[in-house]
């Protein structure tokens, strides 16, 4: 680790801490990951070296203490665990292995030539679940949860062919099998085939399939979904049927629930290890999704004895595999055009499976990621991915083969348009604006999204529907659409009822918010933040209009008027005067507003003690972006600006102020952290 200051350290730890607890709460209560299971590894184990060299700097929520995330609001009741449910630590190289093996003994007082016998087994890809068994009998199934308590799913498990209702033979009076729900590789393809045929969504991968479908609030659709189940442990038990880990395993495979088919027992690291380079071997073609392999200590009395530290056990550990890697041939190169015009790259590959997906297509994001692998047609391609990750190419096999080098275009395909990249910029870009059909309609669905002008019930199936049909080539035709109503009932989903509640709420909307109307144009470089400042100086889209235009004209008064503005710099103003300079834009924009009639901009604020001061936002904000801070001064009636001058008369400082900082205190100007920034936010409500 490098060498890091005290304080760097107790504030990376805390945005650490922030950070895993997010991905935690994506994962486990939502199942929406937005991040791999790698990126997620590696900011744990950031968090365990940092605490590692600063002990006393561990936080009371830090991750390390932490098991999976608290029961997200659902319909499923909760459930307090007998037994704690932990999670395991990970180990991702060989020497890691190694090491626990390592520290079991020194741990037990073992002598370094003693056998420590372990189980290995894989580790399925799923959602955590504890199934309590009372005289035989199922009599309750929960979820993980944060570990001490889950929800309850006894309905849903029911559900499971896998999962007997009463256990064969001699069972103890009280059992809980712990284990996981997965779906098969196969399944999952054929219940993402359904989805999308019935116009529902299709799940990101298996687990998510998974997680997805036993959460359910109606058994009968977690009844068809094709869940399976593996049992790994075990949690309260009245008595054990064993002394070693292999035995109980053995016990619980005999009463019916089935157990991984490769789960052996080994003797020393060396085997532990063979074991795992075995299954990582056969990964790709098991019929569920695996991440790596579990080690734990084979007898029952050491077990005991190693007990647990804050999360995890001492006496088992993940074994996480790296990241997937598959070879295959890049077909072709197509390219794709964005609502910006961003012209992206798409490699076409012979079909191949990497991580249980099946990849035909990967992004190859720029013409500079083609250059820097060498990248053409028939090229041998490797590809990788860790966890929920797009795939990636990573590597040419072939680049040295004598072939024609691919020739990125400089026209849009779509329109014919110049394409062009921006000084400084690696995006190539398409120049047609909104007379390019591939931006028209990534256009039209931004102009009504959320963040822009809102219009509820006309979403992205109906754009395309709409503009297939003629009826949608511009924004301005969105208010025109109460002219085809009478075309539009008894089409396939439309009933008058829903087509007047569209009608309506489109006319809710012939009174904009300016801001809103402006963003929702989707001018180059110009997002919800710069629309709403540019109309608070200039409080109309006319005004606006007239600036921009004699700034791209060169009136130096006016790309003053427009620079001059915090956060505005010359990207925005070239790229407004770029937009009202080309014809068909202009002829958008006044077809626009001869539809609807924005306000003047008023920026609503409220009573606050910062209200008509000036506040500098220096250093690195934890809970908030930078544009959302300057919001919220703006909302408190104060001014957020740029830079710190004896005009200013607050700062707020994060971790890693610089300079700011420095003037601040050198004029003598008052200095709060960000906390004591959310005070003052909340006491204005």
């Amino acid at each position: 680790m490098t060498t890091i200051s005290e304080a760097d350290a107790a504030n990376e730890l805390m945005r650490l801490a922030k950070a895993i607890a997010y991905h935690n709460r994506r994962y486990h209560a939502e199942d929406a990951p937005e991040i791999s299971d790698a990126e997620y590894d590696a900011l744990v184990r950031r968090n365990a070296e940092l605490e590692a060299a600063f002990p006393h700097l561990i936080r009371p929520d830090s991750p390390s203490r932490q098991v999976g995330h608290e029961v997200a609001a659902s319909p499923l009741a909760k459930v307090t665990h007998e037994v704690r449910m932990m999670s395991l630590d990970n180990a991702f190289a060989d020497e890691d292995v190694a090491d626990f093996v390592a520290r079991v003994r020194r741990f037990l007082a073992l002598p370094e030539d003693a056998e420590v016998a372990m189980t290995a087994e894989d580790k399925i890809d799923g959602l955590s679940c504890s199934l309590r068994y009372e005289h035989g009998r199922l009599v309750r199934a929960a979820t993980r949860g944060d570990g001490q308590v889950g929800e309850d799913v006894t309905a849903n498990v029911a559900t499971i062919a896998d999962i007997p209702q009463t256990l064969r033979g001699n069972v103890p009076d009280v059992f809980e099998v712990r284990g996981e729900v997965y779906m098969a590789k196969a399944d999952f393809v054929a219940l993402n085939a359904a989805q999308e045929a019935r116009g529902d969504k299709v799940f990101a991968n298996p687990r998510n399939a998974a997680a997805g479908s036993l959460r359910q609030k109606d058994p009968s659709v977690t009844a068809s979904r094709p869940l399976r189940f593996f049992a790994h442990g075990w949690g309260a038990a009245s008595a054990v049927p064993g002394a070693t880990q292999r035995e109980v395993m053995a016990a619980i495979a005999a009463w019916g629930v089935p157990v991984s088919p490769l789960l052996v027992r080994c003797d020393s690291v060396e085997q532990m290890l063979a074991h795992y380079r075995s299954i990582e071997h056969q990964r790709a073609d098991l019929p569920y999704d695996i991440d790596g392999v579990v080690y734990k200590v084979d007898r029952l009395d050491w077990q005991e004895r190693l007990g647990f530290v804050a999360k995890a056990p001492r006496w088992g550990i993940a074994h996480k595999f790296p990241a997937e890697r598959a070879e295959t041939t890049l077909e072709a190169i197509d390219i794709q055009v964005g609502r910006t015009g961003k012209l992206t790259p798409v490699g076409r590959l012979k079909p191949v499976s990497v991580g249980g997906v099946v990849v035909s297509n990967v992004t190859l994001h720029n013409r500079d990621e083609i250059a820097r692998l060498g990248l053409r047609v028939g090229d041998r391609v490797v590809l990788q991915r860790a966890g929920d990750v797009i795939p990636q190419v990573v590597e040419n096999l072939t680049r040295e083969t004598p072939r024609e080098a691919y020739s990125f275009p400089d026209h849009c395909p779509e329109c014919g348009s110049e394409a062009v990249a921006e000084e400084g910029e690696v995006d190539v870009r398409c120049t047609g604006g909104l007379i390019c059909p591939a931006q028209r309609v990534e256009r039209l669905k931004h102009f009504v999204s959320r963040a822009a002008l809102d219009i509820e019930g006309l979403g992205e199936r109906s754009i395309i529907e709409f503009f297939e049909l003629g009826w949608l080539e511009s924004p301005a035709d969105v208010f025109r659409l109460r002219r085809r109503r009478s075309e539009l009932v008894g089409r396939e989903g439309w009933k008058d009822k829903s087509v007047d509640n569209l009608l309506t709420a489109i006319e809710a909307k012939r009174s904009p918010d300016a801001a809103r109307l402006l963003f929702g144009l989707g001018i180059r470089h110009v997002g919800a933040v710069t629309a709403r400042d540019l109309l608070k100086r200039f409080t109309t889209l006319e005004r606006l209009r007239e600036v921009a235009e004699a700034a791209q004209g060169g009136d130096p008064e006016a790309q003053a008027d427009l620079t001059g503005i915090d956060g505005i710099g010359p990207a925005v103003a070239e790229a407004l005067g770029d937009f009202f300079h080309e014809p068909h834009n202009v002829a958008v924009w006044e077809d626009l507003l001869s539809e609807v009639t924005p306000p003047h901009y008023v920026v609503e604020t409220k009573d606050s003690a910062v209200a008509g001061k000036t506040v500098v936002f220096t250093g690195a904000l934890e809970t908030m972006s930078r544009d959302e801070a300057k919001a919220q001064a703006e909302r408190l009636g104060a001014k957020a600006a740029g830079s710190v001058s004896a005009k200013t008369d607050l700062v707020v400082a994060g971790p890693g102020a610089g300079s700011k900082l420095k003037k601040a205190q050198e004029l003598g100007i008052e200095v709060i952290d960000e906390a004591a920034w959310a005070e003052i936010v909340r006491a204005a409500g």
